[in-house]
């Protein structure tokens, strides 16, 4: 079980666990001896240089863990090549935390099954990145009570196009422009100030 840890999800290098084995030893006469906590423990991230899924363990998480055969220490500390640290082989000390095997009902997750992919979050989903491209090749749906779009926005571009349609009122601070005519500032011909209908816009 994670006693505790140096990362909470932030961006930062992989940190290390803190560990109890649940699995108590047995003394000659059958006596349950539970072990002591494991610190300094590194665990598993998916990482490829600077790529990584970070999900960082939490505390209370029951996990499954390695032993490694030799002494890590030094490994640990130099992140390089180096000889053992001791001449302990085959000891908890050199645990490698390898992730959670039990555990609750997740809240927030990426589920894949035969429906599709789902990513559910009970807060916020940010994604950064120099520019986007969501490509769909039979529709794309958001539901949302209020939508916000910050910055220039270009419908029609590429190979869709089509027409907008809006079910409630719109408000411009702006001008509009409808086929080349403003609706702004565009002018009547035929109309008198002060009388008669005018006829469409030129």
């Amino acid at each position: 079980m994670v006693k505790s840890v140096t990362n909470s999800g932030g961006v930062s290098p992989i940190g290390y666990v803190s560990v109890q084995p649940l699995v108590n030893s047995l003394d000659g006469n059958g006596n349950s001896l539970p072990h002591g906590i494991i610190y300094n423990v590194p665990y598993l991230r998916l990482q490829g240089g600077s790529n990584a899924v970070i999900i960082d363990p939490q505390v209370g998480d029951i996990g499954i863990g390695t032993v490694c055969d030799r002494d890590i220490s030094n490994v640990k500390t130099n992140q390089a090549a180096a000889a053992p640290a001791s001449l302990r082989k085959n000891d908890m000390s050199d645990m490698v935390y390898l992730m959670t095997i039990i555990g609750a009902t997740p809240t927030q997750y990426i589920q894949f099954n035969t429906s599709g992919i789902t990513v559910t979050s009970p807060s916020t989903v940010t994604i950064n990145a120099s520019s986007i491209q969501l490509n769909a090749s039979s529709g794309c749906t958001i539901n949302a009570p209020s939508i916000m779009l910050n910055g220039a926005v270009n419908q029609g571009s590429g190979s869709y196009g089509g027409n907008s349609n809006f079910a409630g009122s719109m408000t411009v601070t702006g001008d509009v422009t409808a086929n080349g005519t403003s609706l702004h500032t565009h002018k009547h011909s035929g109309v008198t100030v002060g009388g008669g209908n005018t006829g469409t816009p030129i």
